[in-house]
């Protein structure tokens, strides 16, 4: 992507997962879930089916939820019988592009057993075990690196003769990859959810009724009435059948020799990515982001008559920062929700315009007075210094850029559209130089310890990358050659930890 190219909003998560087993209305539930994850990906849309012991049914396209879900997929979904099972999947590309071939779910089939793969995150190293393959004489069908979790797994279970058996496949996978991973899978015998070591992706266990539902966020099982259970730990795999959830861990050695994997979630997800009605770690996302504000506003105070959030992820940010200095918070944006992906046009103009039209200030609120504009991250700074002249024009005498994160200097390789280094504004500039080119009064940014502090845990528990350049699983790490399929272990032995039936599973 050039530098420069402006876009509705600056950084851009890749996928959002789903998983339900054994309720009558699966096909329903996962596609009203997936209008509640519809912020994780916009791209493509999907879902797989079947019914218990029956053939998997995938449909899905490039677009909206509402715009791939029409009447006429629906009603083939619908075709597979009384399913009661299925997995779903939103998707932004970043690795892999934005062909129809790279929606998912994926369709694989290992020893005549099929399976379809839902996955969020980002492989790294991905293209060496993609070269292995070849080697061996696998072909692909698409550019995503989730294709190579499936072949991979293929190869290293050719003899898997049941659900439970690709599952193993899958899980012995997952422990020859490494970088950022939510994943679930769906087989006529069961459903396997898994995390990987380090955490970085979110993947959350509930119950509705008899069944059981894993989702990136709980916001998804607000939507379809379901309980949230908890997290899935970092490491961890869960097979759900008819008899419940069984855990185990999978086998990934740590960054150093000897040493486990350190939990590192993406702090992102507090920041920007997740729906303020979400909740990880034991906190809401929607007050972790007031408690931002709070502390930009004791970091960064200023004299100003209104505070204004960018919607929708630093509204809750700007009412903390309103909260804690007393300036009144008002909404001084109006977004247009009404803009889809398919107004994205390729031609410069249109990119150009496109900010304008998804955001909008109200004169009345502005005019005259001087603003705090409050925004979750500043990246490449041409969405923000688009909203800045508009601000202006619209007869604000003041604007004062406030951001709740520390300046973004690195990408992030593990599942998020950020830009190369090169065109990252802060790896460029100096905090003044940044407001001259966004054009702000004065700028600021709330500093690591703060955004940290916000969350209510420690600074380890997080990756930080994209601030610090200090990444969990370094982006220069290539796995080994992939082991051999005949010097693999049995493909169906469990990992060291055993799977052990969860406690909580059997009630």
């Amino acid at each position: 992507m050039a530098p420069g190219v402006p876009f509705l909003r600056e950084v851009r998560e890749e996928c959002g997962v789903f998983g339900i087993w054994r309720h009558p209305r699966a096909v329903a539930l996962a596609c009203q879930a997936l209008y509640a994850l519809q912020h994780r990906g916009q791209d493509s849309a999907g879902i797989a089916t079947c019914r218990p012991g029956g053939p998997l049914v995938v449909e899905k396209g490039n677009g909206l939820v509402a715009e791939v879900f029409t009447a006429s997929r629906l009603a083939r979904l619908a075709a597979v019988g009384p399913a009661q099972a299925a997995v779903g999947h939103v998707r932004y590309a970043t690795t892999g592009g934005s062909r129809p071939e790279n929606a998912q779910p994926l369709l694989f089939t290992t020893a005549g057993v099929p399976f379809a793969l839902a996955h969020n995150g980002q492989l790294v190293g991905s293209e060496g075990v993609r070269a292995w393959l070849r080697q061996r004489g696998v072909r692909f069908t698409t550019t995503s690196d989730s294709e190579v979790l499936g072949r991979l797994a293929e190869q290293l279970a050719p003899g898997a003769g049941d659900g439970e058996g690709v599952a193993r496949a899958l899980v012995a996978a997952l422990e020859r990859v490494r970088g950022a991973f939510a994943i679930v899978a769906l087989t006529p015998a069961g459903l396997l959810a898994a995390r990987d070591p380090r955490g970085i992706r979110p993947l959350v266990l509930g119950r509705l009724g008899p069944a059981w539902v894993v989702a990136s966020e709980t916001c998804a099982f607000d939507t379809i009435g379901a309980e949230t259970v908890r997290e899935v730990a970092p490491g961890e795999w869960l097979w759900i059948d008819d008899a419940g959830p069984r855990a185990g861990r999978l086998e990934a050695p740590g960054e150093v020799p000897g040493e486990s994997a350190r939990p590192a979630f993406c702090i992102f997800e507090y920041v920007y990515f997740a729906r303020p009605d979400s909740r990880f770690g034991g906190r809401s996302v929607y007050e972790v982001r007031k408690e931002l504000g709070r502390r930009l506003a004791r970091e960064h105070p200023v004299a100003a008559d209104v505070v204004i959030g960018v919607p929708d992820s630093s509204l809750p940010v700007a009412a903390g920062y309103s909260e804690e200095s007393g300036i009144p918070h008002e909404p001084g944006l109006v977004k247009n929700r009404y803009v889809g992906r398919t107004f994205l046009r390729p031609d410069p103009r249109a990119r150009a315009e496109s900010v304008r039209i998804k955001l909008n200030p109200v004169p009345e609120v502005v005019a005259g007075r001087r603003v705090v504009l409050v925004d979750d991250s500043l990246v490449r700074g041409t969405t923000v210094r688009r909203l800045v002249r508009a601000l202006r024009e619209a007869g604000a005498s003041e604007v004062h850029l406030r951001i709740a994160a520390p300046p973004y200097l690195h990408p992030c390789y593990y599942g998020v559209d950020t830009a190369d280094r090169e065109e990252l504004l802060a790896a460029r500039h100096r905090v003044e130089e940044m407001r001259r080119v966004v054009e702000a009064d004065s700028l600021h940014f709330l500093s690591l310890e703060g955004m940290v502090a916000a969350t209510g845990q420690p600074l380890a528990a997080f990756c930080l990358g994209c601030f610090t350049g200090r990444y969990p699983v370094s982006p220069e790490v290539i796995p080994g050659p992939v082991p051999d399929v005949a010097g693999v272990p049995a493909a169906g032995r469990a990992p060291a930890s055993g799977r052990e039936d969860v406690p909580w599973a059997r009630s």
